[in-house]
């Protein structure tokens, strides 16, 4: 644990979240990794995809739509946070991030209401517009957030397949 926290200070150090003068090669923007490391209200997600080797994939080129829980949002599962971050469960972590992220740039104009869409884990989320923008049972309480590859739309909730927890 103490190395992921390390790894993720190391990553906060290195800036996110806007154009500043750390802003990538893609048109000032930063990836998703370095916008949600920069926001400062991501560090259990950050550390997260640390643990389960996700850093480059969502580094790449993409585009991806993430749907990131904020601390609070991990907070309220508990220790199951404590549970997941365990070497022996990288796949049931793998499977709840990769239940966060939709191939693609979709924008929050750009929702459906009652639409399934699939996940990069393979199952699907619901998009509620009559009673948010919801996805699933999580608002999103800040939509369009840009990276340089793609957009995260923040939530209040971890999103969980079916049957992994």
């Amino acid at each position: 644990m103490k190395l992921i926290k390390t790894l993720a200070a190391a990553i906060f150090a290195m800036g996110i979240f806007g154009g500043s003068a750390l802003a990538g090669s893609h048109g000032g923007k930063k990836d998703i990794v370095d916008t949600a490391v920069e926001a400062g209200s991501f560090t259990t997600l950050v550390a997260a995809v640390q643990a389960a080797d996700l850093v480059e994939t969502l580094k790449g080129e993409g585009p991806f739509t993430v749907f990131a829980p904020t601390d609070e949002a991990f907070a309220a599962l508990g220790m199951t946070v404590q549970d997941l971050l365990k070497p022996e469960n990288k796949d049931k972590l793998t499977a709840v991030l990769t239940y966060h992220v939709i191939g693609g740039t979709v924008m929050a104009a750009d929702l459906v209401d009652d639409s399934t869409p699939a996940t990069v884990q393979g199952s699907t989320v619901t998009i509620d517009l009559d009673n948010g923008p919801m996805v699933n049972d999580a608002n999103v309480v800040t939509a369009d957030v840009a990276a340089s590859n793609g957009v995260i739309h923040v939530i209040d909730k971890v999103l969980v397949p079916e049957g992994v927890l």
